[in-house]
């Protein structure tokens, strides 16, 4: 199990370099299943995807080990385009 503090250290590191998006209660899926539910808009990331947390995360924990070639991403997606936006916000080249 991943010990609470690192998530919030997580959050302490991608904070000002990723949006915030708000928590919405669906009323729908909530009778649906029985239970409250709540939808995270990760949509509304400048890439449309919440894959810019782990590429930013892992991207500054990562900084001071990253050559002049910058990072490398296998991906043509989502993966890709947080990588790139990571990248170019900690002003290193991606591929």
């Amino acid at each position: 199990m991943i010990a609470i503090e690192k998530f919030k250290n997580a959050a302490k590191m991608i904070k000002g370099r990723v949006i915030r998006t708000p928590l919405v209660h669906s009323s729908s899926l909530s009778r649906m299943f029985g239970g409250e539910i709540y939808l995270k808009l990760e949509n509304l990331q400048k890439t449309g995807s919440f894959k810019i947390r782990g590429a930013t995360y892992t991207i500054m924990v990562n900084r001071a080990n990253i050559g002049p070639g910058g990072v490398v991403a296998a991906s043509a997606g989502n993966h890709a385009q947080g990588v790139a936006l990571a990248a170019s916000q900690a002003q290193l080249p991606a591929t």
